[in-house]
């Protein structure tokens, strides 16, 4: 179990799942920059965290901006939304009269994407909420804004088992307050720190051949 001074922020899962040295850039060096892509997201999750927007429809009621966390874990965020809707098999929450199953869901601006960065950390807001409300919540949804419909996501234990061991490395990176170097890829170019991390200069090459390549160009006549 961890103590609360040592969680770390569930939305850093999808920035580790990203890239590790973005996400300790941004909860370990503490360093951010904006650009378009983020600035965009930022507008959609003001808009879908407003706590003043209450939906009730029939036997689904939405929560907005929910704070959930797990000692186990070590983390502590906030769920975009999550829709509880009344069942027979659900479980008994505080001010709702009845049962209720319990459906996270995350909201995202542009299209699905080809690695899991989204879903793992969905998977670790439905792992906070079991671990909160003593329930099973076998599936959630990424809503995409670019295709305006969400994707279902299932938790299987492959899934959980992947999300709660990188949730593990974090930790053990944070404890460290260490920076991965950069491996670069094609998702630089879009990355909003790239002008921090420097992935072309701060790529495979090494300190020495760049001493050595100075000392060289001196030497010539």
């Amino acid at each position: 179990m961890f103590s609360e001074d040592e969680y770390l922020m569930l939305s850093g899962v999808q920035h580790f799942a990203f890239c590790r040295r973005q996400w300790a850039l941004i909860h370990i060096e503490q360093q951010w920059e904006e650009n378009s892509r983020t600035v965009d997201g930022n507008i959609m999750h003001e808009r879908v965290h407003d706590e003043s927007i209450h939906e009730k429809r029939g036997d689904l009621t939405v929560t907005r901006a929910m704070a959930v966390s797990s000692a186990r874990l070590g983390i502590s965020g906030e769920c975009d939304a999550v829709e509880l809707k009344r069942a027979e098999k659900g479980i008994e929450l505080y001010g709702l009269e009845g049962k209720y199953t319990v459906t996270p869901v995350e909201y995202k601006r542009g299209a699905p994407k080809e690695d899991d960065c989204d879903v793992v950390q969905l998977t670790a807001q439905a792992l906070c909420l079991e671990d909160m409300l003593c329930c099973d919540i076998p599936f959630g949804y990424l809503y995409y804004g670019e295709i305006r419909r969400r994707v279902k996501v299932v938790f299987d234990e492959e899934l959980r088992r992947r999300t709660e061991d990188m949730i593990a490395e974090m930790h053990d990176l944070y404890k460290k307050q260490y920076t991965p170097k950069v491996k670069r890829r094609k998702a630089c170019n879009a990355c909003s720190l790239k002008n921090i991390c420097l992935p072309v200069i701060c790529g495979n090459k090494k300190a020495s051949d760049y001493v050595d390549k100075m000392l060289s160009s001196e030497e010539e006549p």
